[in-house]
């Protein structure tokens, strides 16, 4: 799967400008960054869910796209039903439900959870589709240690799974050196740096990179 070249501005400002990136069937991407260097903004334009300036879809072949944003989102149904819009699967919802500890919240109304098991629920809900490539923006940024672990390990068996193609934006530099098979670097809107996440997320070759590494969790 390709992502193309593409820009994005707001109020005549640019925002964001990417080159042209390839992703490896079955690969974990971490995108890593500080806040405002593009990273939510490229995993929308990639989502389709914001179009990129001048045109339209940037991701160029076949394939079925699942999105995760920052913010969950639960519908007004109990959080089994939220689940269960996804897919009919009441066995696999139950699986999920049971490995993230929502099983006693699943006649819940999905609006009364807490943000850690509204992220829970979203992230249940995604992983009960079939997808090519999974976009998940924070998706363990509102979950205690305990649970961003289990998380970690149900999108690890989905994409061992599915083969599908997983690019995790994420703040948490632990959680993409446990994860990632690759590892992209944005700063200012841009690609700054990308390799081998081995590579990157401890001995970087650029500056900018180094800096951040140390400045969030050190390298």
């Amino acid at each position: 799967m390709k992502a193309r070249a593409c820009t994005k501005t707001f109020e005549g400002r640019r925002v964001l400008s990417v080159p042209e990136i390839s992703f490896a069937p079955g690969k974990i991407y971490a995108l890593i960054g500080a806040n405002g260097s593009g990273k939510s903004t490229f995993a929308r334009l990639l989502a389709g869910v914001l179009p990129a300036d001048g045109r339209g879809r940037v991701l160029e072949g076949p394939g079925r796209v699942g999105y995760m944003p920052q913010r969950s989102y639960a519908f007004r149904l109990t959080t089994q039903a939220n689940i269960l819009l996804a897919g009919k699967d009441r066995d696999r919802a139950a699986r999920l439900m049971a490995a993230l500890g929502l099983t006693d919240l699943a006649r819940q109304r999905a609006g009364g959870l807490s943000g850690g098991e509204t992220a829970k629920m979203a992230l249940a809900r995604l992983l009960m589709g079939s997808f090519d490539l999974l976009l998940l923006d924070e998706p363990t940024a509102a979950m205690d240690m305990e649970s961003a672990i289990l998380a970690e390990g149900l999108v690890d068996a989905h994409r061992r799974e599915t083969g599908c193609t997983v690019l995790l934006i994420t703040h948490d530099l632990q959680q993409a050196r446990r994860m990632a098979d690759e590892a992209l670097f944005f700063r200012e809107g841009q690609l700054w740096e990308q390799g081998p996440a081995e590579t990157l997320l401890y001995t970087p070759e650029r500056p900018e990179t180094r800096q951040f590494l140390a400045f969030y969790g050190g390298a």
